[in-house]
């Protein structure tokens, strides 16, 4: 027995998901299938305008509906404190615990096997803020312990140093990294609270 084209197309869709699998992609379909014609139009809708109010921030590049956004606007945030993470979720992560400094948004990690590199990301966006922002002292490498999320730090750290060295950005800037109360291979996103807090408190000098 064949599905009607538009149910196997709604699960090809549904399946395209991150975590989403053949199986849980048809319960989602059917589901949708139980719902009366307005609810399946409302959540049409509000897919189709998700992206219409929101912008890159001009300054850190997380996503928001003003730019610069919110925290970047925040005049009562710690200015000297940056963290740098990987995508804008780990943002949210990162305030559930007390971090009241500002973010730098990579917008994903070094990977060569997948063609990704430093120039595909933010970090000459990252490089640049360091040059102009003397309000900066203190930089947290806060990207996933996976190996791509390691390299990215260590190419950034690597580049940081030399330019301290050839005097292009201020040579007192603390460079951190997280400590390891994060699991290696696990995602900054899916931490809980108090693991993501005792690896701010716990955060290295790596220079």
């Amino acid at each position: 027995m064949s599905l009607p084209q538009s149910i196997q197309k709604t699960i090809e869709e549904f399946s395209k998901l991150p975590g989403i699998g053949p199986k849980t992609a048809a319960r989602l379909t059917f589901y949708l299938l139980s719902k009366s014609n307005e609810d399946i139009k409302q959540l049409g809708s509000t897919i189709s305008a998700l992206k219409d109010n929101l912008v890159f921030c001009d300054i850190c590049y997380n996503i928001s509906e003003t730019n610069p956004c919110s925290i970047c606007e925040d005049q009562k945030r710690d200015k000297s404190i940056l963290a740098v993470v990987e995508e804008p979720l780990d943002v949210l992560a990162v305030e559930k615990t007390d971090f009241r400094g500002l973010y730098h948004v990579l917008g994903g990690v070094i990977s060569p096997v997948d063609g990704i590199g430093p120039d595909n990301l933010r970090i000459p966006q990252l490089f640049n803020r360091l040059k102009s922002d003397e309000d900066i002292k203190e930089i947290i490498l806060a990207t996933d312990p996976s190996l791509e999320g390691e390299a990215t730090a260590m190419y950034i750290q690597k580049n940081i140093a030399e330019m301290q060295k050839n005097d292009k950005i201020n040579k007192n800037i603390k460079i951190s990294r997280l400590a390891r109360g994060l699991p290696v291979g696990g995602d900054l996103e899916y931490a809980d609270e108090m693991t993501l807090r005792r690896a701010f408190e716990g955060r290295e000098n790596i220079k």
